[in-house]
């Protein structure tokens, strides 16, 4: 799946004296899951998980501060699908504003009313949402249900 890629990353970790008694690898994998799990970066996407460290530099102490500060250089799985990219997903809702979806992932996915395939319609009876698909002379309502998959 080309949506998740390795972003390559660095960044200052800071490493505070109450974490000192474990290995640094342990505590720089840690900080940066806290900071960047379940985030999304600028321009780089929704990161997921930690993949590797690929390079730690010297740690030092600034004044004033008793925590170490060590360069890191990671590699970062992360949620990035490309522009008109197809996606999986499963039809969660639908309201008049569109279809809110899932992809297992996240739940926050709205295709707004303006985006479905036209003609398309809200039925306020089933609230359900449905594409009014013509063929030759006739015409079928084919709905898009709750828990279908969509692309």
């Amino acid at each position: 799946m080309k949506m998740f890629v390795l972003a390559e990353m660095k960044d200052t970790v800071r490493i505070p004296p109450w974490l000192f008694d474990i290995k640094l690898n342990d505590a720089v994998v840690d900080s940066l899951n806290k900071k960047l799990a379940n985030k999304v970066v600028h321009n780089v996407g929704l990161c997921i998980a930690l993949w590797d460290i690929t390079k730690l530099e010297d740690s030092y102490i600034l004044p004033g501060d008793g925590a170490s500060h060590t360069v890191v250089y990671f590699r970062y799985v992360v949620f990035r699908p490309f522009m008109d990219e197809v996606i999986v997903g499963k039809i969660k809702s639908c309201s008049k504003e569109g279809v809110h979806v899932s992809l297992g992932l996240f739940d926050d996915i709205l295709i707004p009313s303006d985006a479905l395939q036209h003609p398309s319609k809200f039925d306020e009876s089933e609230q359900l949402w449905l594409w009014e698909y013509e063929v030759e002379e006739a015409s079928h309502d084919l709905y898009m249900d709750i828990g279908e998959e969509i692309r």
